[in-house]
């Protein structure tokens, strides 16, 4: 039988399969009702298929929450070799808190964090203060 478990404590989800054939098959299902739903799969880290009791196999994979402290750096370190001249970045814990007074900045930060591959997927937020 096959079976998947999430594990919130630990982000883990649990794949578990008699046999490799019916776990990939598994797994990709699962990755595409998650790209369906909006989740980004980028942020997934599959571990290796491993034997498992009774015969069967399984497979860890890695829920990638927040931004890595070695990718939080070369992002930071990215943004000050491009010299931007208003903008702080500050690492708040597994976050990058960019601000400026210029929106226009911003906004080339922005796009110029889109066009790199980090590995991860990276979400925007404006946490404007009044």
């Amino acid at each position: 039988a096959v079976s998947i478990e999430l594990k919130r404590k630990e982000n883990l989800i649990v794949l578990t399969a008699p046999d490799d054939f019916r776990l990939k098959a598994m797994w990709e299902v699962v990755l595409g009702r998650m790209t369906r739903r909006g989740v980004p799969v980028k942020n997934l880290k599959t571990g290796a298929i491993t034997p498992a009791a009774g015969g069967s196999v399984r497979m860890e994979v890695t829920l990638q929450q927040g931004i890595p402290a070695e990718t939080a750096r070369t992002i930071v370190k990215l943004i000050k070799e491009h010299k931007f001249r208003k903008v702080q970045a500050a690492i708040q814990g597994d976050q990058v808190r960019l601000s400026s007074p210029s929106r226009d900045e911003l906004q080339a930060v922005i796009a110029l964090l889109k066009e790199n591959d980090f590995g991860i997927e990276l979400a925007f937020g404006n946490y404007r203060s009044q």
